[in-house]
């Protein structure tokens, strides 16, 4: 072979591979949003229905406005079912807990950056917090919570998301400022910008490709966090994963359409998120890897 043809054989293998991949993971979301429209006889049948037919919006309507007909297998309890009240607690919850792991991320981060305000180890350290099991803290947590009145409250459920997810802000955070020249904070100071000022109006913003990057990844683990807030949480607090697991009863089995409907919900937000960032998360994702 030419080494234009091995080039062109090398290009289409890597095509081939990624096309391959890009259909592994898109499959599940396709299952999931087909099987939201499949009608109840359809979800456990084989040869499997690719395309439900006809189309049902059956599911939807019986989770997201509590439709659901008795004398038609829905014998689950629809009054302990409130997917608008979970969507805003985890709006909330996600979204406050990230905001502020990012922002006093990005102060540790600056000060590990530019005053190593903790050593390699300590930031290993720091890490290694963030993979302790959430069972292993959860049962003493809960004790703790019930002693103090946190528990089922949106204040217990956000601080544990935010000493959760500010490791991640920092290490991430962290790679981004040190891109950022020296030079650049100095000339601030030069004329006259205070330290803190010279972070917010000079450093912070030319990272912000970074902190949106940072912001999306801590977004999605605090979205997705199940096992804390069905622990810690009772009936006030409780959040979409949550939410999701009440779709499966002793006598009807596993109603994986109205879950599909339901986890369509729950996608839907991140993906809106993602589209309107997707300019500053191509960008965040690559800062940093060329070099000045």
């Amino acid at each position: 072979m030419t080494r234009t043809q091995k080039r062109y054989a090398a290009s289409a293998t890597r095509y081939a591979i990624l096309t391959v991949w890009a259909l592994m993971v898109a499959f599940p979301l396709y299952w999931m949003i087909t099987t939201s429209f499949k009608a109840s006889d359809q979800w456990f049948s084989w040869p499997p229905v690719w395309l439900p037919s006809p189309p049902t919006l059956e599911n939807y309507s019986d989770v997201w406005l509590g439709t659901t007909d008795v004398a038609a297998g829905g014998q689950y309890a629809m009054e302990m079912q409130t997917p608008f009240w979970a969507l805003r607690n985890s709006m909330m919850l996600a979204f406050g807990s990230t905001a502020l792991a990012v922002l006093y991320g990005s102060i540790i981060a600056y000060a590990v950056s530019r005053y190593r305000l903790l050593s390699e180890t300590r930031m290993f350290q720091l890490l290694m917090l963030r993979m302790v099991p959430p069972i292993v803290i959860v049962a003493p947590l809960s004790l703790y919570y019930s002693y103090i009145g946190l528990l089922d409250s949106m204040v217990g459920l956000g601080v544990l998301y935010f000493l959760s997810s500010l490791p991640y802000a920092v290490w991430m955070t962290k790679s981004f400022i040190d891109e950022v020249p020296r030079e650049v904070e100095q000339a601030a100071e030069i004329l006259g910008a205070s330290r803190w000022r010279t972070i917010f109006e000079v450093v912070l913003p030319l990272i912000r490709s970074g902190l949106v990057a940072t912001f999306m990844f801590i977004l999605i683990l605090n979205w997705s966090e199940y096992l804390l807030a069905l622990i810690l949480s009772k009936t006030h607090m409780v959040t979409l994963p949550v939410e999701l697991s009440k779709f499966e009863g002793s006598t009807e089995g596993r109603l994986f359409g109205r879950q599909a409907a339901l986890s369509v919900g729950i996608t839907v937000p991140l993906m809106i998120v993602g589209l309107l960032i997707r300019k500053h998360l191509a960008r965040g994702f690559s800062f940093g890897m060329v070099r000045r």
